[in-house]
């Protein structure tokens, strides 16, 4: 295997941007699918190495329990992935500081094209999947749920999802409405959602209770037929809690 670091020097953003990237041994001439995997609110690209995503990825692949695929952690600051900002701008929320900026447009059309052009991954929705955790479970589901031409996957794990806009860091949104845009829950119940599988999971004492939205979310995707699990396993809101769980992921992601 080789976990590297690339930058990007985003043009959407105005500023370079670092991504890890876990490729697995002896495919690098092979063409695999791709998880994009977001971090948590003040994490950063280096949850690959830090939560062990890499070690288990390649036990998982050598004991043959998973089929090959690359990971991409992209580094999107304190942004939940959304287009908040028509200009890269950091602002003091109520939490720390916020990162505003045009970020699913960075998501979208600049980290996709640049990993699929300097790796050899098979391109196209079916090989290409999103997750996060906590804020980036949040940013995973209102990408993939928008973008459902480009992902077959979605994983949200502890998914940071709010079930009040009182309730939010009001420095992401300019409004309720563009709160309302973002919602997770919101979007299921106004879009069709299809050809997706979808993965939810919280723990059982996360400190910011959001299995309670993960099931709101799960009766809404059920009712519509989608293809979805929703599980609260033990634990908290914190990095041994996705440690702990990442096999069951891998086994969602790349599953035989």
């Amino acid at each position: 295997m080789k976990t590297e670091v690339k930058v990007i020097n985003s043009k959407i953003l105005g500023r370079n941007m670092n991504v890890s990237v876990y490729i697995p041994g002896n495919y690098e001439s092979v063409n695999v699918p791709v998880l994009y995997f977001l971090h948590g609110r003040g994490g950063n690209e280096n949850i690959l190495k830090n939560f062990k995503m890499d070690k288990i990825a390649n036990k998982l692949i050598k004991n043959n329990s998973i089929n090959p695929f690359i990971i991409v952690c992209p580094y999107i600051a304190n942004s939940r992935g959304i287009n908040s900002s028509q200009t890269y701008e950091e602002v003091q929320g109520k939490y720390g500081i916020v990162h505003k900026g045009l970020f699913e447009d960075y998501f979208i059309k600049e980290i996709i094209p640049f990993i699929d052009s300097s790796y050899k991954t098979i391109k196209d929705k079916n090989s290409r999947y999103i997750g996060g955790i906590s804020a980036g479970g949040y940013a995973a589901l209102h990408i993939g749920f928008n973008h459902q031409e480009t992902f077959s996957k979605i994983g949200a794990h502890m998914p940071a999802i709010d079930l009040n806009y009182e309730d939010e860091d009001e420095c992401y949104f300019e409004n309720k409405k563009m709160w309302l845009k973002y919602d997770s829950i919101t979007i299921t119940k106004n879009k069709k959602i299809s050809d997706l599988k979808i993965f939810l999971d919280c723990g059982n004492e996360d400190e910011g209770k959001f299995y309670t939205a993960c099931e709101k979310l799960y009766r809404i995707l059920k009712s519509k037929n989608v293809n979805v699990e929703n599980h609260i396993f033990k634990g908290h809101h914190n990095a041994e809690y996705i440690i702990s769980n990442l096999e069951k992921y891998y086994k969602f992601y790349g599953g035989k």
